[in-house]
């Protein structure tokens, strides 16, 4: 590597430039291709991409370094540059009467090969003995590189002497740093662009679960975290992020069984065309094919990638690349021009010996000679093509060119006066395109997105797909032709890759423990709660009177329950009451039709007539309780209930006493009949009855029933169902009957051992029992009944005391009057005969 102290002096001990005598350590090294001019801009590029090393054991002087394996794209990159300079040459405009010079150098895509150009351009090659240095750049800007870490270097290197870079290729967003590199410019956007654009269009297709792997330098490092970053604000989730550099053959191999192991289906590879290559070939070895990939524009058309294997692996491969723009005229030039100014030899001059020494620096250039085929797939050439008029722009602005009258020659021009002039430049090339360099020194990100595709003679095309455009509106930048993609693997359609699937409406996403957030499980709603969308996060609740539907996807009303007369338990309940209502109306008529005979006569037949009345309102009352309750029938049911009951136990009550009375009757000198005779009868029954009429009175004043939905019981469903508003005025109803019942009891129960043949009090006593029975169990089991199986147990209720009533107090009369009407006599009554007593 060639080190000029006189450069040297200069940065670090700011000697003047007149005192310092220049000398040249070591062998010069000189520029492939060559121009003199009045004014020269220098050139780096990968001609070749295998560097050889000498043998560095000191032992001799070591040999120059050896490059082989001609690298075609940045040939013609190198053809671009000569042609532009060319061109402007020719031009009458730009640059009247200045000529512009070359050199070119061949950096072998090696950093130790760049640094020895980089510093080959800076200085001259050439000095006689005692020449002194004159603080002049020999030349005026430098195009290149074409990776982002040797371009790093090259900014680096020339930074401090404010020697302007342009770069037609070096995306890498830490270029981007003005205070770092102060004097870099590209004719390329930033990867800060096409790193955000990558996670669109991962997004864009739906894809959470991706793989990636990039090149272990400036650039894939850079471009990946930028990428990275932009996925996790987009919700994609990174399988996992690997590296490797070309030189590194375990992280490669690593590399490869990470993916091979993975379930990502897609990878994003933010690789440069070196490393995508031999990571091709690893996974073709490795039989790894149907994975879709998402490459950058280093190596999504790179044509040294296609090969007769490639496709297995990168077809239908996604990608964004720099837009292919046609040169007129360039392809002409490569063929005949470019030979004859740039390589003035040919093969056959080779058989001089003079000649040989001047050619055999380029001879395997030589085979391109007749080979043209790549030049309309040359993507960066436009971008070699502005860099070269940007310079041309930004000295004709210094040197104060005029048409007419030419450019000053004699000004001298400092390079950071290029750089300065470089940050002002604007115009229109040729071709359509608008150059300008934005504050960070790059242009306007614009990209094709292409899609690696076979046509049917089996070759690869690079299809357009869609684009990128960073001048346009955000909402319009990224434009996308889906129907025109192949997929991995040949496949019309999309893969899905994603490390769970999505959630259906009714679920929610629940984060595996340790895992990325897009891996998680499906969990179903609980009732009551809804999920309306795919992949919800959380559940809603219902509100009050709503409920989720059985796939817990949307909100319905609740059940409305309550114990109506269409259903099997309102039904049979109906046919009970009804069918106690008939009874007691044939047990009615069957006693006023034999109203005249002894059984009827004996206790008062008024009394049990009205008390065969207030049991056909018991039955019908348990009517009242059946259907949609609404205000006036919770009033209803329960004042109806209260008062017949305490009607019918009053009857009762008017029974018992009258019992008790007929037999202190019997006894001699007893006048107490007068007492309790049949007004009394009746004042005493309408008395009993109209407490309980005040007391409900009371109750409905103060606080009534009312309908009320209890949505508390069950969740999934509203019972509708009778509040009982007051519960004292309702327990008082209560209490009041089961007093009335109790005291009936106790008289009946004391008047059983009366002697007579047909002693009503017994069968008075039973029909208490019951009744008793019956409300002491009700209690308990209306309290734990749920739902219309409360009102059905009230209904039971009524039912069963007013049949048990209907039954033991009017039984055993219907059937002697039926079955044995010769005891329906007076004698027999009397206990007068000898039959069998009851």
């Amino acid at each position: 590597m060639l080190i000029f102290l006189c450069t040297l002096i200069i940065h670090q001990h700011h000697t003047k430039a007149e005192n310092a005598i220049c000398r040249l350590m070591g062998d010069p090294k000189h520029p492939l291709l060559s121009k003199d001019g009045d004014i020269t801009i220098g050139g780096l590029f990968a001609f070749r991409m295998i560097e050889t090393l000498p043998s560095l054991e000191f032992t001799q002087k070591p040999e120059p370094l050896s490059c082989s394996s001609v690298n075609l794209r940045d040939f013609r990159l190198a053809q671009t540059m000569t042609f532009a300079i060319e061109e402007i040459n020719r031009s009458e405009t730009l640059l009247p009467n200045i000529s512009i010079g070359y050199k070119i150098f061949d950096t072998c895509a090696s950093r130790l090969s760049a640094m020895s150009a980089t510093m080959a351009l800076m200085n001259g090659q050439e000095f006689a003995a005692g020449d002194r240095c004159n603080g002049q750049s020999p030349i005026h800007a430098i195009i290149g590189e074409t990776e982002s870490s040797a371009t790093v270097i090259l900014a680096r290197t020339t930074g401090p002497f404010k020697i302007p870079v342009i770069s037609h290729s070096a995306t890498c967003e830490c270029l981007s740093n003005r205070k770092d590199f102060p004097s870099f410019f590209r004719t390329i956007a930033s990867d800060y662009h096409q790193s955000r654009a990558l996670a669109y269009i991962v997004k864009h297709f739906g894809w959470t679960w991706v793989g990636a792997v990039n090149s272990d330098n400036d650039y894939g490092n850079s471009g990946m975290a930028i990428f990275l970053n932009t996925a996790q604000e987009e919700g994609i989730c990174v399988e996992y992020s690997e590296k490797f550099y070309r030189t590194e053959p375990e992280k490669l191999l690593k590399v490869v069984n990470i993916i091979k192991q993975s379930t990502a289906k897609v990878i994003v590879a933010f690789l440069t065309s070196s490393e995508m290559s031999i990571l091709l070939e690893q996974l073709y070895i490795q039989n790894i094919t149907g994975l879709q990939m998402i490459g950058v524009e280093a190596w999504i058309t790179a044509k040294r990638l296609i090969t007769p294997t490639s496709f297995r692996v990168l077809g239908g491969s996604l990608g964004f690349s720099v837009r292919k723009l046609d040169i007129n005229g360039f392809s002409d030039y490569v063929i005949k021009a470019f030979w004859d100014t740039a390589f003035q030899c040919s093969e056959g001059d080779g058989n001089s010996s003079q000649n040989a020494v001047i050619c055999s620096k380029y001879q395997d250039l030589l085979v391109l000679k007749n080979y043209n085929e790549d030049v309309p797939e040359q993507r960066y050439s436009s971008n070699v093509y502005k860099a070269v008029y940007a310079v041309a722009y930004a000295l004709h602005s210094l040197l104060q060119c005029k048409k007419q009258e030419g450019c000053e020659k004699n000004l001298t021009i400092q390079p950071l006066q290029v750089v300065e002039a470089l940050k002002n430049v604007n115009f229109t090339v040729k071709f359509g395109d608008n150059v300008w360099f934005d504050n960070t020194g790059a242009a306007v990100a614009q990209y094709e997105v292409v899609n690696w595709q076979q046509d049917s003679d089996g070759s690869v095309q690079f299809k357009a797909v869609g684009y990128y455009d960073g001048s346009l509106p955000p909402d319009q930048r990224f434009v996308l032709n889906p129907e025109n993609i192949i997929w991995a693997g040949g496949q019309l359609e999309k893969p899905r890759s994603v490390c769970s699937e999505s959630c259906p409406p009714g679920t929610r996403k629940a984060a595996q423990k340790g895992r990325p957030v897009c891996c998680y499980d499906c969990i179903t709603c609980a009732d009551g709660e809804i999920s309306n969308e795919t992949d919800s996060n959380n559940c809603q609740q219902c509100p009050g009177e709503y409920w989720s539907n059985t796939e817990n996807t949307e909100c319905v009303l609740k059940t409305v329950e309550f114990l109506s007369f269409t259903e099997v338990m309102g039904i049979v309940l109906v046919f009970f009451s009804l069918f106690g209502v008939g009874i007691t109306v044939l047990v009615a008529i069957l006693f006023y039709s034999k109203k005249d005979t002894p059984i009827v006569k004996a206790n008062n037949s008024e009394l049990s007539f009205l008390l065969l009345f207030s049991l056909i309102l018991c039955f019908l009352c348990s009517l009242t309780f059946i259907g949609r309750p609404t205000e006036w029938s919770c009033m209803l049911r329960h004042t109806a209930f209260g008062i017949t009951f305490v009607l019918c136990i009053s009857c009762v009550l008017g029974k018992t006493i009258v019992v008790l009375m007929a037999f202190r009757a019997t006894l001699p000198g007893s006048n107490v009949m007068k007492w309790f005779g049949p007004a009394q009868q009746r004042l005493s029954v309408f008395a009993f009855t109209l407490i309980q009429v005040l007391i409900c009175v009371l109750w409905l004043t103060i606080s009534p029933p009312f309908p009320y939905k209890n949505m508390k019981y069950y969740k999934e469903k509203i019972i509708l169902e009778c509040s009982l508003g007051s519960t004292v005025g309702f327990w008082a109803v209560l209490g009041y009957i089961g007093l009335l019942a109790i005291l009936c009891f106790i008289l009946a129960f004391l008047a059983r051992t009366l002697p007579d043949n047909f002693n009503e009090a017994k069968f008075i006593t039973f029909s208490m029992l019951i009744f008793c029975a019956v409300w002491i169990t009700f209690i308990p089991a209306y309290i734990s009944s749920p739902g219309k199986f409360t009102v059905a147990v009230g209904i039971f209720a009524i039912l069963a005391s007013s049949f048990g009533l209907l039954l033991c107090i009017f039984a055993p009369k219907c059937y002697i009057i039926l079955f044995k009407p010769e005891q329906n006599t007076k004698q027999h009554m009397m206990g007068k005969t000898q039959t069998k007593s009851y």
